[in-house]
């Protein structure tokens, strides 16, 4: 609904305004800030040399965010026209020109759905997200800022800045977008970056075996893909997230996955600063998943726990245990569903059908480990799915969605009817540490009477205070912890009576 202000509305309003800043502050000044519609946050790079030469080298998207911090950029903007590129790269130049700035920078805008555009701020050093601008500028940020230090001019002009296809760049946060992306600590007891390819980097300040502590930002990674088109680069981000192997934390990569195959973001000019807060605000449960990724799932899951199959019936002593023939007859349980599933083995060669549908896979990889990535290409597609062995089924990741699977005998599959199933225990009396962190307050006392919504607790984790709030009414019984105790994830701080 729109509200219409006549002329005299306004006016009136304005004077009521003022003489209320008069009476309270003893001044009749106000501030008044532009309410921008549909925001967009788009930034300019500038690169200045100490004799007075600056440009600018395009614009970066970075309107997707959650609490404005920043989860995706790109370069270009989808929503950016060849016209407001120039305007606002002469915005920023003049800008940069006019404080005698030298080196990398970058003005930073708030756009309007109408394509207006207004400077929030000027951060004068070298951003994040800079690899997207040096994949489609073909130019080196960090060696021009020292090459500037030392003294040297820019030798190229405005005209010769070129804007070659489209980069995009994730940040891979130690965050459980699971759980309501709650920070995650701990020891990164597997850490394997996806393997070089043509139009893909990562940056990175871990290692296997490296500490992240609540003490720091959660990003320990950016993931920048870079193709001739938008498309392209995102779906090599999603085929990159699925071989980022993370394991001792919880991290988003399924998350990213999800905004790169989302059919808004892949529209492109819908973005806005507020598309995660629109898109899940009930939280994240990972992405849909599409029939094709779901039976891709169902294929490596397939052959990796046939694979055990085979390798289990070789070991000596087992009993009554028989290697399985090359053509087997098996049924795929997947998040509960079941679905038959033939596996013809010849060679490099594997016929498989799932369902009615027939596949070609070749080149099959199945993890080194008890955990791990199992490859292979899937009528002529390269698939990676990430396997965890976890207590009566494997978990499967991929394309941002997470699966239960268990390849049963077609015997064990009829029983499987009749089983019944295991009722979780009740958690709701106790109120539970989300994440590793460092108790800030306890809000209550024992005994007190609380209500839905009410703050029992702040536990702090990588520089963010998190209020843990009642789920329901009740008398609160024991409390467990207090202010100053590190508490793990999921330890219990207090219970209800």
């Amino acid at each position: 609904m729109r509200l219409a202000f006549s002329a005299s509305d306004v006016r009136e309003s304005f004077e009521a305004v003022r003489r209320e800043a008069r009476a309270s502050f003893g001044d009749d000044r106000v501030f008044i800030e532009k309410f921008v519609e549909q925001p967009r946050h788009i930034e300019i790079q500038v690169l200045g040399d100490t004799h007075g030469h600056v440009l600018h080298l395009n614009e970066r998207d970075c309107s997707i965010q959650r609490r404005h911090q920043k989860v995706v950029e790109e370069s270009p903007s989808p929503f950016v026209t060849p016209d407001m590129r120039a305007r606002m790269g002469a915005q920023a130049v003049e800008l940069a020109k006019a404080v005698g700035y030298h080196s990398a920078g970058t003005v930073e805008f708030i756009a309007g759905a109408d394509r207006s555009f207004y400077f929030l701020e000027m951060n004068t050093r070298l951003q994040v997200e800079h690899p997207v601008t040096e994949c489609v500028t073909g130019l080196d940020l960090v060696e021009w800022m020292i090459r500037i230090a030392a003294g040297e001019r820019l030798p190229f002009t405005q005209e010769e800045i070129r804007l070659d296809g489209h980069a995009i760049e994730t940040r891979f946060y130690a965050e459980d977008p699971y759980r309501g992306f709650l920070p995650s600590t701990g020891r990164l007891t597997r850490y394997a970056e996806p393997a070089p390819a043509p139009g893909l980097r990562i940056d990175s300040g871990v290692v296997e075996g490296s500490e992240i502590s609540m003490f720091y930002d959660p990003m320990i990674a950016k993931v920048i893909t870079h193709a001739p088109t938008r498309l392209e680069a995102a779906d090599a981000q999603v085929a990159a997230l699925d071989r980022f192997h993370v394991r001792g934390i919880s991290h988003n990569a399924d998350f990213l996955s999800a905004l790169m195959q989302h059919p808004r973001f892949r529209a492109g000019e819908a973005v806005t600063t507020a598309f995660i807060a629109e898109e899940y605000p009930e939280g994240f449960a990972g992405a849909p998943g599409d029939a094709r990724s779901l039976t891709h799932a169902l294929a490596l899951g397939a052959l990796v726990a046939e694979a055990r199959e085979r390798e289990a019936a070789g070991i000596d002593h087992q009993l009554g245990t028989a290697a399985p023939s090359p053509r087997c007859q098996w049924v795929a349980e997947l998040d509960g569903a079941l679905t038959p599933i033939g596996i013809a083995s010849g060679g490099e060669d594997i016929g498989l059908t799932i369902g009615d549908a027939r596949l070609s896979i070749r080149n099959f990889r199945p993890p080194l480990a008890i955990s791990g990535l199992a490859e292979a290409e899937i009528d002529g597609r390269s698939v990676a799915v990430q396997v965890d062995r976890e207590k009566g089924h494997l978990r499967l990741t991929h394309a941002g969605r997470q699966h239960r699977f268990r390849l049963l005998a077609p015997r064990a599959a009829e029983l499987q009817a009749f089983m019944i199933p295991k009722v979780p225990p009740d958690l709701s009396r106790y109120l539970l540490c989300p994440m590793p962190g460092l108790v800030v307050s306890i809000q209550v006392n024992e005994g007190d009477r609380v209500e839905a919504g009410q703050p029992l607790a702040v536990v702090e984790a990588m520089k963010m205070e998190n209020i843990l709030r009642a789920e329901k009414a009740g008398t609160v019984g024991k409390i467990h912890a207090q202010a100053g105790d590190s508490l793990a994830v999921d330890q219990v701080i207090l219970e209800f009576a």
